[in-house]
């Protein structure tokens, strides 16, 4: 019995150290603004408006020629749900100047939840 005891405490200490599957939420939200500062960054550099364009299964970083072309995809890791002003799709576009209209991202996962703040001037921050 001693044994079984000892195996089932084991097995739960395992179980509660493995990583969340795709990460954690967290580190969701640090690599979606690292990857729009990222795309503020091209709209200064490339003088040109560059979008991130969010959906419920990922998001697109597109950049406007004489139309929005899409440039690079990623998808969101598993169970995470985005919301943007209440809609789980929105666009955040960045001008020339790397301005852009103020916007709060945030991740859902479970009961858990990360918030990216994206400000007029173009910063991201994440909100911990």
């Amino acid at each position: 019995m001693v044994v079984l005891v000892i195996i089932g405490l084991a097995t739960a200490a395992v179980m509660l150290s493995l990583p969340e599957a795709g990460g954690s939420l967290a580190g969701e939200a640090d690599r979606f603004a690292a990857r729009t500062k990222t795309a503020r960054d091209t709209a200064i550099l490339e003088s040109r408006a560059v979008a991130v364009q969010i959906g419920r299964g990922g998001y697109d970083v597109a950049r406007r020629d004489d139309a929005w072309r899409t440039e690079a995809h990623y998808d969101w890791a598993q169970r995470t749900v985005p919301e943007v002003g209440g809609s789980n799709e929105a666009s955040i576009r960045f001008d020339s100047t790397g301005f852009s209209e103020p916007a709060r991202v945030t991740l859902r996962r479970g009961t858990d939840q990360v918030a990216i703040d994206i400000a007029g001037d173009g910063g991201v921050h994440v909100a911990r």
